[in-house]
């Protein structure tokens, strides 16, 4: 499945919302999404931002790079490793936002029916207990979150 960007992503308020980024927290989320979604009949929306890097702007010289698409095949991968080999049970979608990751995914929990996220993600400060996006997400979130633990 091809990724779409979520603004323009139908989110149903059965729906569960997953960040997703490639860390083994984000896969955790991503599994337990799924399991949930198989317990309830419910469909996933898989979500991953992207950013511009602080260095890029007005003047900056630097090669082009695809960054919706390199986080788009992250995502997929991701589902795909998630789905296994079979043919998958539970309908998915994957949703490339620009923005924060944070945002994105407080900005779908509006229409949403859970949100879930992994603890810790890609982020600086690997011995934190609880990353700063998943952190965020607990606070301002529109609907219930789930932290999943990622395998240490």
């Amino acid at each position: 499945m091809a990724p779409q960007d979520a603004r323009n992503s139908d989110v149903r308020d059965t729906d569960i919302v997953v960040g997703v980024d490639g860390s083994p927290s984000s896969q955790a989320a991503l599994r337990w999404a799924l399991a949930q979604a198989r317990r309830t009949g419910g469909r996933v929306q898989a979500v991953t931002t992207w950013e511009y890097p602080a260095y890029y702007g007005i003047g900056a010289v630097v090669p082009y790079e695809d960054f919706a698409g390199t986080a788009g095949k992250i995502l997929s991968h991701a589902v795909q490793e998630a789905l296994g080999a079979d043919e998958p049970d539970v309908p998915v979608l994957e949703n490339v936002v620009p923005g924060h990751p944070a945002q994105a995914l407080i900005d779908m929990s509006a229409h949403a029916a859970l949100l879930v996220v992994g603890s810790r993600g890609h982020g600086a400060f690997a011995g934190t207990l609880l990353g700063s996006v998943s952190q965020h997400c607990a606070q301002h979130a529109h609907c219930p979150v789930v932290v999943v633990r990622g395998r240490s």
